[in-house]
């Protein structure tokens, strides 16, 4: 193996890694971009058939609809801010550890901002929705064929699961196109 280092490099790694660690932080923060981190929660009827229902919001300014989410709370595990959301916006109070982690887990939108993604399915027929009118005007159940028109946030981060408008065309083994198929209810 043939190691070639560049002089000025090598000063510059020995100069960053004498500093104290915190401003080695701080040096870093302003040289790599910063991400906003959210909990996003999919949450799904565990009743319904094929092809499922999925729990939407309508928020301000209203005029798309949207998944139970928001922002990590400085400390707060993607898990634990995921069900916190979840129960702030939707009365629907689960413990973190009933959350599962969605695959993906993790969505970069490109305006800078990071998803962590978990999927929960509850029985809407006993299962009460409870929203406070300012943060969250309606929340509903919406069949995964027939969703209502959803904020752009939202149908790019479905489309990643199979699921909405953006959702790509399918191929299949004989070169057919046609929607992918949305994955099954409770997974």
């Amino acid at each position: 193996m043939i190691v070639r280092r560049s002089p000025i490099r090598t000063l510059l790694y020995a100069a960053f890694y004498r500093l104290p660690h915190a401003m080695r932080r701080r040096l870093v923060r302003l040289a790599v971009p910063k991400f906003i981190v959210g909990g996003v929660v999919l949450v799904r009827d565990a009743e319904a058939d094929r092809p499922g229902r999925l729990l939407l919001l309508r928020q301000p300014p209203g005029r798309g609809w949207g998944l139970p989410a928001g922002l990590l709370q400085r400390g707060e595990t993607p898990i634990c801010g995921a069900a916190r959301e979840l129960g702030e916006e939707t009365g629907i109070r689960l413990a973190p550890e009933q959350l599962r982690p969605a695959v993906p887990n993790a969505v970069v939108h490109p305006k800078g901002w990071v998803d962590v993604v978990f999927e929960v399915s509850v029985p809407a027929s006993t299962t009460t929705l409870t929203v406070d009118g300012a943060e969250v005007y309606e929340a509903a159940w919406h069949q995964l064929d027939e969703l209502p028109a959803l904020t752009t946030a939202t149908a790019r981060l479905l489309a990643c699961y199979g699921i909405g408008p953006l959702t790509e065309p399918a191929v299949d083994g004989r070169g057919r196109t046609g929607r992918a198929a949305d994955p099954p209810v409770g997974q």
